[in-house]
């Protein structure tokens, strides 16, 4: 009996030790999955170093148990799938392997050569188009300035405004218009400017330097011409060979500046006494359907009609500042010439306005000093003061112009 107690010891102790192990395998089963909980709440993008770390430790403490009870564990032991955070973690690491690429290696022995790029004739022949466009510009704004300068508008200007006093708006307005059409030779329609004004404010003296001028620069009187109706066609003439004797002078010397290229000059002076059936002629030189030759041409238009409205609405209008009113003044101006006659309908119109007590001192002194006098200050203000003038609101205008300074001049005195 006392050789079985121990074998009945033994076999007690084997059955405790069989129900120990697993007990105590659940118990580690079950704070492994409790931990496992615990950094599963704690797990972050930006943290994920510290969660591997403290998985890594957690296996690690479970194999070092398991080795002390004799229990071999797996090294890796997990009820819970991974989460989301893990899998966009393991796919953001797949793709930034999958973007890094091997360098591509040359023979060392071989040549490199560029991909050969295929150049576009289309693109060749667009850019010989833009040049070709571009030199066509370029030798046309050459063109025009040069024949500009054939005809030394510049030098017209000058002179217009050291010769005729008081008009500026009017020099101006007709520098303008020749410059515009003497850009070139080619033209739609012939340049027909009207001057129209009071008498004696310098209108006949305009024509004088324009046809002098046009003269100089063409360097013959084949371009130009001066009409004067009273002087060309009197009252007592005979119109019809008034008619023939123009057209026949407008004809030849348009044939002869189309051949030379050039461009002629009409001054007609006193328009008011022409005759109707001479100015139906003439309109019809202003006409757009007619041959290119007669399409090229310039027509100066002096007279005096619309000369007491440009007075009267100067007067009246003596206040406000004339460079502000041009328009009106034009207005006013066509509708006097087109009761006239409708050959002013294609005109431009050029108005001359009033001049004033200073204006006529200019003039007495440009005639005192083309008469070789001695330009006293006291002898010209003699002088103007013996004309007579409107006055308004302490400004004074002359009635009669500039047109009575050579008379008074001429009284003179050569050794005063």
């Amino acid at each position: 009996m006392d050789g079985m107690e121990p074998i009945a010891q033994a076999s007690a102790s084997e059955l405790k030790m069989s129900l120990v192990t697993p007990i105590r395998a659940a118990i580690r089963i079950r704070r492994k999955i409790r931990n496992l909980k615990k950094s599963h709440q704690q797990l972050d993008l930006s943290g994920r170093n510290s969660a591997e770390g403290s998985r890594s430790s957690l296996l690690r403490r479970q194999f070092s148990t398991d080795s002390r009870v004799g229990y071999h564990s797996p090294k890796f032991f997990n009820f819970d799938t991974p989460s989301l955070d893990q899998v966009a973690l393991s796919n953001l690491k797949r793709k930034k392997k999958r973007k890094k690429s091997r360098p591509v290696l040359y023979p060392g022995n071989g040549r490199k050569y560029l991909p050969v790029e295929h150049k576009s004739k289309a693109k060749r022949c667009l850019i010989l188009f833009f040049g070709i466009v571009c030199f066509q510009i370029l030798n046309a704004i050459e063109n025009l300035d040069d024949n500009v300068l054939k005809y030394e508008l510049d030098g017209l200007e000058k002179t217009m405004q050291r010769e005729v006093f008081g008009q500026k708006i009017a020099i101006d307005k007709i520098t303008d218009l020749l410059k515009d059409y003497l850009a070139t030779h080619w033209h739609n329609k012939p340049l027909v400017i009207s001057m129209n004004g009071p008498s004696g404010v310098g209108k006949s003296h305009m024509g004088r330097i324009l046809a002098k001028h046009f003269r100089s620069v063409a360097e013959s009187d084949d371009f130009v011409l001066q009409y004067y109706v009273m002087h060309n066609c009197p009252s007592d003439s005979n119109i019809g060979t008034c008619e023939t004797d123009l057209s026949k002078m407008i004809s030849d010397m348009v044939t002869r500046a189309e051949l030379e290229e050039k461009i002629p000059i009409f001054i007609f002076d006193e328009m008011e006494l022409m005759p109707p059936s001479l100015l139906d002629m003439l309109h019809g030189y202003f006409q757009l359907n007619q041959d290119n030759e007669y399409l090229n041409a310039i027509y100066i238009l002096i007279s005096n009609i619309g000369g007491n409205e440009v007075t009267k609405y100067y007067l009246q209008n003596v206040s406000s500042d004339v460079l502000n009113v041009p328009q009106e003044l034009h207005d006013i101006i066509q509708s006097s010439l087109r009761q006239h006659h409708n050959l002013w309908d294609v005109a431009e119109i050029v108005p001359f306005i009033l001049l004033e007590k200073s204006h006529i001192a200019n003039c007495f002194l440009d005639e005192l000093l083309r008469e070789g006098f001695y330009p006293d200050n006291s002898n010209i203000e003699n002088l103007a003061g013996q004309l007579k003038y409107y006055t308004i609101r302490d400004k004074q205008y002359s009635i009669t112009g500039c047109k009575q300074v050579v008379s008074k001049v001429n009284h003179l005195h050569p050794y005063t």
